[in-house]
C-alpha cells in the first residue's frame, strides 16, 4: 500500500463492510495513547529523541502484518504536502494535530485503512482501529490484541497506581477513548437532540462533530464518546458508552418511524428534494451538500430511495470534503472551484447508481 492509494479513494476498504446496527451507527473506534517508558514525552522531547522513536517504527513495522491489519506503511508527515495531510484527516486516518506537524512525526496506517497508529502526536503512539457499524466490544478486543503484539517491542510509560501516563491528563489510566460515529438525522429534525446531548455530558459522555473536539456536526453526523479515562476499566467504559448509544439508536428509530407517521408526505417530500438538488446541482456548498446527503441516506434507510447503496453518505461525505476535492484536482482550488467541482462529483457518483 502506497500513500497515493491512501489518499485517492474516498472510502476506506473496511468503511464498505455492512456492520450492526449500520442504518445509524457509521464506526466504532477504539484509540489507545501509550508512550514509551525511558523516552520524553513528545510535548518536551527534543529532536533526537522524537527520530529516536520514529526510526524505531521504520525498522520495526514497515511493512509489518499482523493478523488482518497487513503491510504497515509509515507515512512521515514531513513528506506530506498540506492537501494530502488535508485528505488523511477527512478520512480519519491522522488527527488535525497531527496534520499540523511538519517535524519528527508519521502515521502507520495498514492496507485496509482499519488500523493507523499516530507516531509523536501528543503521545508517543496513539494506536485508533476501526469496525463498521456498531461493535465496540469487538474492536477493544482487536485494539488490546494490537497493543500487545505492539507491547512485546516496546515497554510503556505505566504506574500501578494511575495506570497508563501520557503528556495530557485526562488520558491518563486506560489512555482509551472509545467512539462511535452515528447518522441520527430523525433526532436532529425533531430536535430532541438538543435535549440528549446535555444529558449525554452529565453521563460522563461527550457529542462531537465528524471530526472530534471543536468540529461541527455537519449532515447529522455526531461523534458520541467517553471523557473519563482514570478509575474505570476499559470493559467498564465501553459498556456505559455502549448503554448510551443503544438507548440513542432506539430513540432515533422511534423518531423516524414517529416521522413516517406523522409527516409522511413532507418527510419524503424532502428526501426527494435533497436527492433532486444533489443529482442536478451545478454548485453546491458543503453544508448544503452534507444536509442533502443526510436526508438521502435516510430515504435508503426508510426504503423511499430504492437500488442506491447504503453507503453513498460515507463515501461522498468524505469525497466532498475541501482536501479530497483539491486533491482530486491535483491542484489548489478557490471555494468557488471547490463548490462547482463537488456539485460534479457528485452527480457523477449519483449516475453510476442508475
Amino acid at each position: 500500500m502506497s500513500l497515493e492509494q491512501f489518499i485517492s479513494k474516498a472510502v476506506s476498504p473496511w468503511l464498505k463492510e455492512d456492520g450492526p446496527d449500520s442504518d445509524i451507527v457509521l464506526s466504532s473506534r477504539i484509540r489507545l495513547a501509550r508512550n514509551f517508558d525511558q523516552i520524553p514525552f513528545p510535548i518536551i522531547a527534543d529532536k533526537s529523541e522524537l527520530e529516536k522513536v520514529l526510526d524505531f517504527f521504520g525498522q520495526e513495522y514497515q511493512h509489518q502484518s499482523f493478523k488482518a491489519y497487513e503491510d504497515l506503511e509509515l507515512v512521515q508527515m514531513r513528506d506530506l504536502k498540506p492537501i494530502e495531510k488535508r485528505v488523511l484527516v477527512e478520512k480519519h486516518l491522522i488527527s488535525p494535530h497531527l496534520a499540523e506537524s511538519n517535524g519528527e512525526s508519521a502515521a502507520l496506517i495498514s492496507k485496509s485503512e482499519q488500523v493507523s497508529l499516530m507516531i509523536n502526536e501528543e503521545d508517543h503512539i496513539r494506536i485508533q482501529l476501526y469496525l463498521p457499524g456498531f461493535q465496540l466490544e469487538r474492536a477493544l478486543q482487536q485494539a488490546f490484541e494490537f497493543d500487545d503484539w505492539l507491547e512485546e517491542k516496546i515497554n510503556y510509560a505505566f504506574d500501578e497506581q494511575r495506570g497508563y501516563l501520557t503528556s495530557c491528563p485526562t488520558n491518563v489510566g486506560t489512555g482509551m477513548r472509545a467512539s462511535v460515529m452515528m447518522h441520527i438525522p430523525a433526532l436532529a429534525l425533531t430536535q430532541q437532540i438538543n435535549r440528549m446531548i446535555p444529558a449525554i455530558s452529565q453521563l460522563g459522555l461527550v457529542a462531537r462533530g465528524i471530526y472530534g473536539e471543536g468540529s461541527e456536526a455537519l449532515g447529522n453526523i455526531f461523534q458520541i464518546s467517553n471523557q473519563i479515562t482514570l478509575g474505570k476499566s476499559e470493559w467498564d467504559i465501553v459498556e456505559d458508552l455502549q448503554s448510551v448509544v443503544q438507548q440513542l439508536i432506539e430513540r432515533e428509530r422511534k423518531a423516524r418511524q414517529s416521522l413516517m407517521d406523522q409527516t409522511g408526505l413532507q418527510l419524503e417530500d424532502r428526501i426527494f428534494r435533497s436527492y433532486g438538488i444533489l443529482e442536478h446541482s451545478r454548485i453546491i456548498e458543503s453544508k448544503e451538500a452534507a444536509k442533502c446527503l443526510s436526508d438521502v441516506r435516510l430515504g435508503i434507510d426508510l426504503g423511499y430511495l430504492k437500488n442506491i447503496s447504503n453507503t453513498i453518505l460515507n463515501e461522498l461525505t468524505i469525497l466532498t470534503q475541501p482536501g479530497f476535492l483539491q486533491q482530486y484536482a491535483k491542484k489548489t482550488l478557490s471555494p468557488d472551484e471547490r463548490d462547482e467541482l463537488r456539485a460534479s462529483l457528485i452527480r457523477e457518483r449519483l449516475d453510476l447508481e442508475k
